[in-house]
C-alpha cells in the first residue's frame, strides 16, 4: 500500500507541474538578446582614454594684408583696394600632421565668395598664408575671413574694406 501512496504522490506532482507549465504557455517572457559583456584588456583601460580628441595645433593669431614678407609674416591692413591680394596670414602653435587650415572668405551679405586650404605638418609654431585674388576687380565692400582647423572656426575672424 505505501507503494501506492509513493505511486500516487508522483503521479500528482507530475500532473501538476505539467498543469502548471500548462498555465504559463501564453504569458512566457519575452526572449532578450544579450551580448557578452566586452572582455578589457589588462594593458588598455577605458577609463584612462580620452572621450573627446583634444586638437593638436591651435591658432594664434590671424592677420589679413596684401602682401607678406620671406618669412610669410603679413602686415595688418583694414583697407585694401579693388585689384589688390587678400592673403590671410595664420600663425599657429603645437605640433599637427595632416591638419586642414582652412580660410572662409565671405561679402557684406554673408555669402561665400570663397573657402581655401592647406595641409599643415609642423611641429612648433607655424606661419601659413592663405592667398584670395580676383582676376577682375573686387566689388568695393566689407569682406570678412574666417580661419578654420580641421573644419571647425579658429582664431578670431578678421573684417577687410575694399576700396
Amino acid at each position: 500500500m505505501n507503494d501506492h501512496r509513493t505511486t500516487l504522490a508522483i503521479a500528482i506532482a507530475v500532473i501538476g507541474t505539467v498543469g502548471l507549465a500548462g498555465c504559463n504557455r501564453n504569458n512566457e517572457a519575452p526572449v532578450v538578446d544579450q551580448a557578452p559583456a566586452p572582455m578589457v584588456s589588462p594593458s588598455r583601460s577605458p577609463a584612462l582614454e580620452p572621450a573627446v580628441a583634444v586638437p593638436s595645433v591651435q591658432v594664434s593669431s590671424v592677420t589679413v594684408g596684401s602682401s607678406a614678407a620671406a618669412d610669410k609674416s603679413v602686415a595688418a591692413q583694414s583697407t585694401l583696394g579693388t585689384r589688390d591680394k587678400m592673403i590671410v596670414s595664420v600663425q599657429t602653435e603645437g605640433s599637427a600632421n595632416g591638419a586642414e587650415v582652412g580660410a572662409r572668405l565671405t561679402n557684406q551679405d554673408g555669402q561665400m565668395v570663397d573657402y581655401r586650404t592647406v595641409i599643415l605638418n609642423t611641429s612648433g609654431a607655424e606661419t601659413t598664408n592663405i592667398e584670395f585674388s580676383n582676376t577682375e576687380a573686387w566689388p568695393a565692400g566689407t569682406y570678412t575671413m574666417q580661419v578654420t582647423v580641421d573644419g571647425q572656426p579658429a582664431g578670431m575672424a578678421q573684417q577687410v574694406q575694399v576700396q
